[in-house]
């Protein structure tokens, strides 16, 4: 048995617990936040047989994907006076950030 713990941006975890649920994959979802740029995250807990790791990162993999997203840079303190203090810049967000773990015992109650 393995337990998966697959850490998703918000704006991709509806869809993933859609995908989860078509696929017949049991999640539990818990919102948790922080990392970069403190977005809302959600946090996926799967306990699955062995055998279905490869089609549950599948799933993750298709679900959660990376785009680019225009912040605003932090302030800087080194006061060049040529240089604008607020300028946009792009960034990469999304995907997921996933643990697979052993478990010794996985029981449903």
């Amino acid at each position: 048995m393995k337990l998966i713990v697959a850490i998703v941006q918000d704006e991709d975890s509806k869809r993933l617990n859609q995908a989860f649920t078509k696929n017949g994959v049991r999640a539990t979802r818990l919102s948790s936040s922080g990392g970069f740029m403190r977005a809302g995250n959600c946090t996926f807990l799967i306990g699955i047989e062995s055998s279905k790791v490869d089609a549950v990162l599948a799933i993750i993999k298709e679900v959660s994907s990376t785009r680019v997203q225009s912040i605003m840079a932090p302030p800087s303190y080194d006061f060049n006076f040529e240089m604008n203090l607020n300028y946009p810049i792009d960034v990469e967000v999304g995907g997921a950030t996933v643990f697979v773990l052993d478990v010794e015992q996985f029981k449903k109650l």
